[in-house]
């Protein structure tokens, strides 16, 4: 059995779909079966490392993007396909090619977020990548997604002709190494601040955050900080960053909030052996991946109640109701002073983290493409 994995959008992907693609890839030559040849695009490190379109500084630098992507999607990967005599392709950036293949295709769609939340997009590109998305779906389609919120989500603006299954992703594989001076540069102390990493995208409800936070210092009157990692949002819609720096000044919260923009591997280590908490209050998530990771390091978790968020973590994490900015607070101030409830969230964050294995990913994967 010849599976063709197209790694083409790695040259562009910067956040979750990123780490899909790796921890995709790396899985694939861990965990081998006998009866499957993989075949990759490109090398997945190389092609990370691409920086021909990022960052995207221009209107013509993204125009150029879109023809390429458009080129590698409709011509070089169906021609692959046939070089290589492929049984399967895996799409994992949600656009298989809509050219008629021989082979059955994997497409994974991560999210329902382009037809849940249309505004968060251009108007012009939203419809162009709806398209796409949609003629790729052949009838020889198996679709997949990271949680049955999304399935639920999915079935309502999919074909039915083509059948979605789940497959739990798993977080990024950290190379161990701890930048412990990161958090001497940005006067963090242990085991006083809260983190979140992640993109400024509007969903993320990182406002609602900050203003928690200032709730939680007024009625403790700690010197905790809170660590916003992560670059700004993806587009213009959904960038909430020039938001977030007005309201820290409306707040006086420029001092207690460290904003220390995208940060590496070894940096991601330490700000996770140094918090005190993860707080994560998204609107929407197809999976929500720093779940995961902060359990994983041996955090306690507050999440929102939002669905995916509720099932990823399995009951290990402490929810808030999803916009509740009164009930955020509370809940944080509820972690730093209840030290046996912030054991057992580690304690259950461990076991739940177990349950998200490279193995368990790719098996998951084999069973797709014998199906």
């Amino acid at each position: 059995m010849k599976v063709l994995l197209d790694l083409q959008y790695l040259n562009v992907a910067t956040t979750g779909i990123k780490t899909y693609m790796m921890e995709l890839a790396k899985a694939s030559q861990a965990y081998p079966n006998s009866d499957i040849e993989w075949i990759f695009t490109h090398d997945p490190d190389t092609q990370a490392a691409d920086q021909t379109f990022k960052p995207p500084n221009s209107k013509v630098q993204r125009l150029n993007y879109h023809l390429d992507y458009f080129r590698w999607k409709e011509f070089s990967l169906p021609d692959l396909v046939k070089k290589h005599q492929a049984d399967v392709l895996i799409c994992p950036d949600f656009v298989s090619p809509a050219a008629a293949l021989s082979c059955r295709r994997l497409t994974v769609i991560h999210d329902a977020f382009f037809w849940q939340m249309p505004k968060n997009y251009p108007a012009w590109w939203r419809t162009y990548f709806l398209s796409l998305i949609k003629k790729g779906l052949k009838q020889k389609t198996q679709i997949i997604t990271t949680t049955n919120y999304s399935k639920n989500a999915l079935e309502k603006y999919l074909p039915k002709q083509n059948p979605i299954s789940v497959i739990y992703q798993v977080p990024k594989s950290q190379n161990g190494k701890i930048e412990l001076s990161f958090l001497e540069k940005n006067n963090l102390k242990p085991q006083a601040y809260f983190l979140h990493i992640g993109t400024f995208d509007k969903r993320k409800n990182i406002p609602l955050l900050i203003r928690a936070f200032k709730l939680f210092l007024d009625r403790t009157q700690s010197d905790f900080k809170l660590v916003l990692a992560g670059g700004e949002g993806q587009s213009v819609q959904m960038n909430d960053w020039p938001r977030v720096k007005q309201l820290l000044g409306e707040l006086n919260l420029t001092d207690r909030v460290v904003l220390p923009g995208y940060v590496s591997d070894s940096q991601v280590n330490a700000l996770y052996q140094g918090a005190f908490a993860y707080v994560f209050p998204s609107e929407n998530e197809g999976f929500g991946i720093p779940i995961i990771e902060a359990m994983g390091a041996g955090l306690p978790v507050i999440h929102s109640d939002q669905p995916a968020l509720v099932e990823v973590s399995g009951g290990a994490g402490m929810t808030s109701e999803t916009g509740n900015l009164d009930d955020l607070a509370e809940k944080m101030i509820l972690l730093t002073r209840e030290k046996s409830l912030r054991q057992l969230l580690i304690k259950k964050g461990l076991l739940r983290a177990q349950d998200f294995s490279s193995q368990k990913f790719i098996e998951a994967f084999h069973n797709q493409i014998f199906i």
